[in-house]
């Protein structure tokens, strides 16, 4: 990595507007990742080698659309790629992430959009939150390996001045941190039983909210594709990749204040994404 990847906050997600690759292995690569998840609709933050910070932000709610069958009323409507199908979310959560997904190439897209959220959150800037995360989320030995430069990573007081937070991943006073991913579907790339690669297409959030901001809330949107293996009754992350978009036309909208995006920030609630 070079000098400038290394000291720019926004360099490893999308603010050159060049597809990129993370790769995190067992093997002692560092992790990679939401977060944070990451953005000028840039991304956040390289660890070690290849390293990735998921950093994100809020989304579009799934689309759905049914696909009409001819038949008899026995007949059941095929589900268009983005349309719920109706099966409940979990109920379980391992250190705050939803949880205990089924072994099936549902669960598998459930597991992923969820925690491509876990990943692109702020949670991700506090580090017992952090490390709850990376532990509930990836394998154990992926989660072990990378957990040390994640943490190392966060904490950088370069890195954390860059996007204006302070030496605790705090906003200064008067301001919001946001930093939120909100899937908008997933598409199975492959599916094994045991295995299994899904892809999940969300927007992202991510700056600082508030009346004098200097790095004020922007949007920007990835298309993740996480390898998954199923372990201890539930599935985990192996690796992943990350690329730009597709990202839409943007329509004649006002930008919101300041005081409203810092309001809605706090006063709206995310969600635990099932298919």
């Amino acid at each position: 990595m070079t000098d400038d990847e290394r000291h720019d906050p926004y360099s490893t997600l999308g603010g050159t507007r060049q597809t990129r690759t993370r790769l995190p292995e067992p093997a002692g690569d560092p992790y990679g990742g939401a977060r944070r998840p990451a953005r000028s609709s840039r991304g956040l933050v390289t660890v070690v080698g290849v390293v990735v910070l998921l950093i994100a932000a809020i989304a579009f709610a799934n689309q759905s659309g049914d696909d009409p069958s001819e038949g008899s009323d026995q007949d059941v409507p095929t589900a268009s790629p983005t349309a719920p199908t109706g099966v409940r979310p979990v109920d379980g959560k391992n250190g705050g992430i939803p949880s205990g997904f089924a072994q099936t190439e549902q669960g598998a897209q459930s597991a992923a959009a969820n925690y491509v959220a876990a990943l692109g959150s702020d949670a991700m800037f506090d580090t017992t939150r952090r490390q709850a995360i990376v532990q509930a989320v990836y394998l154990p030995d992926v989660a072990a390996a990378n957990q040390a430069a994640l943490d190392q990573q966060y904490r950088d007081p370069e890195f954390l001045a860059r996007i204006g937070l302070d030496a605790n991943g705090k906003a200064p006073k008067g301001l919001t941190f946001v930093s939120r991913t909100n899937p908008v579907g997933t598409k199975t790339e492959r599916y094994n039983g045991d295995t299994a690669s899904v892809s999940v297409w969300h927007s992202a959030l991510f700056g600082l909210a508030g009346e004098g901001s200097r790095n004020p809330v922007s949007e920007s949107w990835y298309t993740n594709t996480l390898e998954l293996r199923w372990i201890n009754g539930d599935w985990r992350i192996a690796s992943f990749t990350q690329k730009d978009g597709p990202a839409p036309v943007g329509r004649d909208q006002a930008a919101a204040s300041a005081e409203d995006m810092a309001a809605a920030v706090s006063q709206f609630g995310g969600f635990t994404y099932a298919r």
